[in-house]
């Protein structure tokens, strides 16, 4: 996957009204994860400024959340807790789900304290036109190679601290998760190779783990080494596209073999 996807543009409407109790806007651990508490704390700090200055306490508002071109929605659940992290009272209703293919039009709208609303706006559009960008990348991908028996994987290059929302973007736009992390699958790159001897000690170490095994090979000797060794899964590293066919059409690959190039 790319490692700049295309963001979806989002805008902003919202209409003031006047009524109801006035609060110090704070984030309530009770609504809110640490991730979100900490994204708050770097933009909201000691308070939002503007609003405290020109918008009266007791304001209420409603606004909407508009998808502004086609795409695929991701992250609204992300972005309800952002705003309810600063008015637990807030009302919100979703319009679509995440993973529609929504056209340009509202996709959310909701009530409560202005202050609160101004001051997680930023940060829930943020993360609204991150994911959605990623699943909208992500599902252009799925279609190119539909019905080819293809998937369209993940990887582990994305956004710190944002993994977990990034992935599932992936999965709202049709792709397919690759391993999450370090831990939880073997993936022998180059660097594993030299260390390891090469390509074929590398992987009959790895095999005796148990764990998930797949091993980057970037040309046919390569290939043909971890295909003696038992390697399950292989990922053509840079691979021409010439070679990657050559190899997935050459007998040596044996049966039920497919390349997976990424």
């Amino acid at each position: 996957m790319s490692s700049s996807p295309r963001t979806a543009r989002f805008g902003w409407r919202s209409g003031g009204e006047r009524g109801g109790r006035g609060a110090p806007l704070r984030t309530t651990s009770r609504r809110s994860t640490p991730a979100i508490a900490a994204w708050l704390a770097e933009d909201v700090g000691s308070g939002d400024v503007t609003s405290e200055a020109v918008v009266p306490a007791e304001a209420r508002c409603r606004a909407e959340i508009r998808l502004e071109e086609r795409g695929v929605v991701c992250g609204l659940a992300v972005a309800r807790r952002v705003f309810t992290a600063l008015d637990p009272a807030l009302e919100w209703t979703e319009l679509v789900g995440d993973g529609t293919l929504a056209e340009p039009g509202s996709i959310a709208v909701l009530a409560g304290r202005a202050r609160a609303i101004l001051a997680g706006e930023r940060l829930a559009l943020n993360l609204l036109g991150r994911l959605s960008g990623i699943a909208t990348r992500t599902r252009a991908f799925v279609d190119a190679v539909a019905g080819a028996g293809t998937l369209i994987l993940d990887t582990r290059k994305t956004t710190p601290g944002l993994r977990a929302l990034e992935k599932w973007a992936v999965r709202c736009g049709g792709g397919t998760n690759h391993r999450f992390g370090l831990f939880d699958a073997i993936l022998i790159k180059d660097t594993h190779r030299r260390l390891a001897g090469g390509v074929g000690a590398a992987v009959r170490a790895a095999l005796a783990t148990g764990l998930p095994v797949e091993v980057e090979c970037e040309t046919l000797a390569e290939v043909g080494e971890a295909l003696a060794a038992g390697a399950p899964r292989i990922l053509l590293d840079n691979m021409p596209l010439a070679e990657s066919a050559k190899r997935s059409s050459s007998s040596a690959a044996g049966p039920g073999w497919r390349p997976r190039a990424g």
